[in-house]
């Protein structure tokens, strides 16, 4: 019995970590195709990417976002992430699209084992601050990300880090392009339309991939969104 219960563990830890078990019956869409970037665009050319022979979307050069085409709201996503030793990378969900500039709205989740950065891999970055990387460099991971309401969760390899709530997203619900809210007076007051440095939510926006220095060689793969 003992020789079967190693046996049995061994096997689990060569089995890598991967969404591809995602029933796609429960709502599940595959949004990276493995072969092209089609649906995604990149939004400056100091950097690149491309998808390498692996079937997987990989960075290089400079500074450089990819962002998924369609606007968002309440999702999941659920995207295998990995990063090289002295990388940096990250993950936005609810961004803006921006023009040749790092994205400055919407939510970074880190990816960064061993960068001098020393905020790293799960943290919320400018939020929610993680000094030490769940995930070393150089080693695959599972980053599942849910968007409900007012809450961003954020879990690595089947562990939820944290779920941060957002107290301003309350003004982010009421449908259309100018969010309404009650004045202490009782009037209404319209907040401005979304902009490139708005961020909270319950706004729409895109998922990006960061591509950060060209000392990053960050890769992505098995991309699965979940609208919610």
């Amino acid at each position: 019995m003992r020789k079967c219960v190693l046996l049995f563990a061994v096997v689990a830890l060569l089995i890598p970590v991967s969404v591809v078990a995602q029933d796609p019956n429960d709502g599940w869409v595959k949004i990276f195709n493995g072969k092209d970037l089609d649906g995604w665009k990149p939004n400056e050319a100091a950097g690149e990417f491309y998808v390498n022979d692996a079937g997987e979307i990989c960075g290089k050069g400079g500074r450089c976002h990819l962002f998924y085409m369609e606007e968002l709201q309440e999702f999941e996503l659920l995207i295998d992430v990995y990063i090289n030793d002295k990388g940096n990378s990250g993950v936005y969900v609810l961004s803006p699209w921006v023009d040749n500039n790092w994205p400055t709205g919407g939510f970074e989740v880190q990816v960064n084992a061993t960068h001098s950065d020393p905020v790293k891999t799960g943290s919320l970055y400018d939020i929610i601050k993680i000094f030490e990387s769940p995930v070393p460099a150089g080693q695959w991971c599972t980053f599942h990300l849910t968007v409900k309401g007012n809450n961003l969760t954020v879990e690595i390899d089947g562990k939820v880090l944290y779920t941060f709530t957002d107290p301003t997203a309350r003004f982010a619900r009421t449908q259309g392009q100018n969010p309404q809210r009650a004045t202490a007076q009782g009037q209404t007051q319209t907040q401005p339309p979304q902009r490139a440095n708005f961020r909270y939510i319950g706004q729409k926006g895109h998922i990006a991939l960061q591509q950060h220095d060209p000392g990053s060689l960050p890769r992505f793969k098995n991309i699965y969104l979940k609208k919610l």
